[in-house]
């Protein structure tokens, strides 16, 4: 790691900027045409470099798309899973509203990517792979939430929370970007949390 005494070399602050610079060309291209539709060729020219200067910083277009995730949506989208098991352990329905509302926004806010995302894990077995263990580190997120389901019961505690992101995001999807629910977004935060903060509580014993 570059300090004060060891800045990065004129070679090195290139590299990172030219990566920097595929990162953002490849997540606008990516936003307007999809997944499928962008070649390496067009992220290449969209930042004017060569396919073989983005070789040297991706494997290739999936390597790309799995670098954008991580740069923002994962380490968020943890965050708030995290955030989800403090408001279970509140047993309030109003923090679990307030909490819906907020995962509703932070779709908005990669809105223009999940239509690539859903056609990288549709289209690639290996991003399907990758798609899927983010699903599943976000119930191990929620340590809280799992401690209070008993041993036997831990893979259904870990599905209902895989279950409620699925919802989440085909409500969106269908509401936000498809136009085909007609609902504001208050009244769907409480519907939606008539619907989970129930089922998220675990069992008596």
């Amino acid at each position: 790691m570059p300090t004060k005494s060891n800045p990065l070399s004129l070679r090195e602050e290139q590299k990172l900027q030219t990566r920097a610079k595929l990162l953002e060309g490849a997540k606008a291209l990516f936003a307007e045409r999809g997944y499928a539709a962008v070649r390496v060729d067009d992220i290449a020219a969209a930042v004017g470099c060569s396919r073989a200067t983005f070789y040297l910083h991706f494997a290739g277009k999936q390597e790309l798309l799995r670098a954008i995730a991580e740069q923002g949506t994962v380490p968020t989208a943890l965050h708030f899973y995290e955030d989800l098991d403090r408001v279970l352990d509140t047993g309030s329905r109003a923090d679990f509203v307030d909490w819906v509302t907020r995962a509703i926004e932070w779709f908005h806010q990669y809105k223009d990517l999940l239509p690539a995302w859903d056609e990288a894990t549709a289209l690639e077995p290996e991003f399907r792979e990758i798609a899927r263990q983010g699903i599943l580190a976000l119930p191990n997120a929620m340590t809280s939430y799992l401690a209070r389901w008993p041993a036997d019961r831990q893979d259904e505690a870990r599905l209902r929370v895989e279950l409620l992101v699925a919802q989440l995001e085909r409500f969106f999807t269908r509401w936000a970007m498809q136009g085909t629910i007609d609902v504001t977004a208050d009244r769907a935060a409480e519907v939606l949390t008539d619907i989970w903060f129930p089922a998220l509580q675990a069992p008596a014993t």
